[in-house]
């Protein structure tokens, strides 16, 4: 399947166990890939990747716990299973919503990657826009 880099389809998607779902018809403003150690540590993997949209374009159901994760950084996860649900910085109005989440496979595609000083050296390098810790 070609991916649709910026569908404004309604998409829908949820935590493992199905407790948290959520649903949008907007576009992402962006899609990346995360390699810090928190976004690794929380998937289990070696990145975690991201659409992030707009706090408004976003509707969720079902209960979420917090984490803050750093200063400006608030994860939402399921309490049943531990699912990531979205995630929060500063007062942006914006939220990330992991990619894996989403019913459908192959609709969003990544155009940067954050924190590459973290990456694993057998990824491949020069795909796409790359920074070495977060965006300026």
């Amino acid at each position: 399947m070609e991916p649709l880099a910026h569908s404004a389809e309604v998409q829908e998607g949820g935590c493992a166990c199905g407790a948290v779902r959520f649903r949008t018809s907007a576009a992402p403003r962006r899609v990346g890939i995360c390699h810090c150690m928190t976004c690794r540590r929380i998937h289990g993997s070696a990145f975690g990747a991201y659409a992030v949209f707009a706090r408004h374009d976003v509707h969720f159901s079902g209960a979420t716990q917090i984490w803050n994760s750093s200063e400006l950084g608030r994860r939402h996860f399921c309490p049943v299973c531990g699912s990531t649900a979205f995630m929060e910085y500063g007062d942006e109005h914006e939220i990330d919503v992991p990619l894996g989440a989403f019913d459908r496979t192959g609709i969003y595609e990544p155009s940067y990657e954050l924190w590459c000083s973290r990456r694993e050296p057998w990824l491949p390098r020069g795909v796409r826009t790359e920074f070495a810790h977060d965006r300026s």
